[in-house]
């Protein structure tokens, strides 16, 4: 079947009450009036401010719901966000790419904003050669230092940069805070905020990259995507 607007795939966590993961995405997805479809990572029992549980979906489960998705219908962009493992991350990212889907963002969720910790990707996967298959990944400031094992968030994002395009979000810098950086094949581009005060919300990370992923749908370039896309979350912080 075809359809009018472009059709951009969440792959991601349930989050009840809809502040974060596969319903904010969806959410965020149609807002930029593209047509948003979910896969299901992991069910999560939380609020916005209280973390009480996950349970992980087994890859396979997670295979069985992509598939007949790509078979069928034409995915114009992905948004990845909370997956267990990067062996699972590795496996759909080469079901995606062997569908010729360009646009991939990943967003690397590693923590709850309640404070739960998903982070297992300490694993035997080839690291640098998986972010190759990745066309922006958004990390924050932690999340740089835990993928890179390097101590200054700047200093990790370029290295990761070395592979893939790389938009590290200052929401959370302590001096020079809501100022993001570009790089892309390792040009710097500084993303200052617009808004005069940086409000913090459950699920900001999930809105942002699937607001990329959405403008990635609808052609615009990279550079143009991060830069509008963080004029619509800080517009969503600021509501």
């Amino acid at each position: 079947m075809e359809y009018a607007r472009p059709i951009v795939l969440s792959i991601a966590g349930l989050d009840p009450c809809g502040g974060a993961g596969l319903l904010a995405d969806i959410k965020t997805i149609e807002q930029h009036k593209c047509l948003g479809f979910g896969v299901t990572t992991a069910i999560t029992c939380q609020t916005e401010d209280r973390f009480k549980s996950v349970r992980w979906l087994a890859e396979n489960e997670i295979i069985c719901q992509i598939e007949p998705l790509l078979q069928q219908y034409d995915v114009a962009a992905v948004k990845i966000g909370l997956i267990q493992s990067t062996q699972t991350l590795d496996r759909i990212l080469d079901i995606l790419t062997a569908r010729g889907i360009r646009n991939i963002v990943w967003d690397p969720v590693l923590t709850a904003s309640a404070g739960f910790d998903f982070n297992n990707h300490g694993d035997t996967i080839d690291f640098p050669t998986l972010l190759k298959k990745v066309t922006l990944i958004t990390p924050n400031l932690q999340e740089t230092i835990d993928l890179t094992n390097k101590t200054n968030p700047v200093s990790a994002a370029r290295t990761l940069s070395d592979y893939t395009n790389v938009l590290l979000k200052g929401g959370h810098h302590p001096t020079d805070q809501g100022t993001d950086y570009l790089f892309i094949q390792s040009q710097k581009i500084s993303l200052p905020p617009i808004a005069k005060q940086i409000y913090s919300k459950h699920g900001s990370g999930c809105i942002l990259s699937s607001s990329i992923a959405s403008l990635l749908a609808k052609n615009e370039s990279l550079e143009s995507a991060c830069i509008n896309a963080k004029f619509y979350i800080e517009k969503a912080l600021a509501s």
